[in-house]
């Protein structure tokens, strides 16, 4: 249940203090690797509820910066199989590759389409990249209750307008987790086009993991959740796994499911 407490407390925040928490937020514990199985439900206004199966597989490069995700639906049939490849570069370039069953073959995510719908859900190819906080410009908004928690509200602004969909985030930050519990995505309107909520968190294997969450399309209103249903952290991932080749090939990956 959401308990949103009192109006916003102004903080006089530098620069600096929305940096180092941007920064301490990108960097928190997470595993040298991690596969996630879970469910995205497709629900919400004017829309018949779907619910998919899939796995993700994320593994942490020797760079700061570098890591590589693998994500393959299993279920429905329609889009079993169905897979995207991330390669999140050091400096902050980002490679995306989908791999569509039907044609046998993967396809690059071109710039132009980062703003693009990923497999019809509320989430776009960009909310999939790992964004790294040099490319905004940070600053502390003030302290509040969230969640019954205390939270920190965080404001994001591209340096460069030109290398986001987003004209701007407003994340409210759990002090004690670091996970954004709420993030407002803008997209160069007054108001928010797009809302990320956190509905539950556990701590598995010593990481705070993220066991529930939505994207809400505020104008539509349509809905997309994000439900873990299992998750094993340092597993020794292959590179390989993480190859065009790989992301063509379903089986590849299968060893290392949970």
């Amino acid at each position: 249940m959401l308990a949103v407490g009192p109006v916003l407390a102004p903080v006089a925040a530098a620069d600096d203090a929305g940096r180092e928490l941007a920064e301490a937020v990108h960097e928190r514990p997470e595993g040298n690797d991690v596969v996630t199985r879970g469910t995205m439900t497709l629900t919400g206004e004017g829309r018949r509820e779907r619910v998919r199966e899939s796995y993700e597989y994320r593994l942490d490069g020797d760079e700061p910066g570098e890591s590589w995700n693998l994500i393959r639906f299993t279920s429905p049939g329609n889009i079993a199989d169905t897979a995207l490849l991330i390669h999140n570069h050091p400096g902050g370039d980002v490679d995306q590759w989908l791999y569509l069953p039907a044609t046998q073959r993967e396809r690059r995510v071109s710039g132009e389409n980062r703003g693009g719908s990923f497999v019809q859900s509320e989430l776009y190819f960009e909310d999939l990249e790992d964004r790294e906080p040099h490319k905004d410009d940070h600053r502390i908004l003030g302290q509040d209750t969230f969640q019954e928690v205390e939270v920190t509200i965080l404001e994001s602004v591209p340096v460069d307008p030109g290398n986001s969909t987003y004209s701007k985030r407003v994340s409210w930050i759990h002090e004690e987790t670091l996970i954004p519990l709420r993030i407002d995505l803008y997209e160069g309107g007054e108001e928010p086009s797009k809302r990320m909520e956190v509905q539950e968190m556990e701590e598995i294997q010593g990481y705070w993991t993220v066991m529930r969450s939505s994207m809400t399309d505020l104008d539509s209103g349509r809905i997309t959740i994000l439900g873990v249903e299992d998750v094993v952290y340092d597993n020794d991932l292959p590179r390989d796994l993480f190859t065009t080749r790989g992301l063509a090939d379903p089986q590849r990956a299968r060893p290392y499911r949970p």
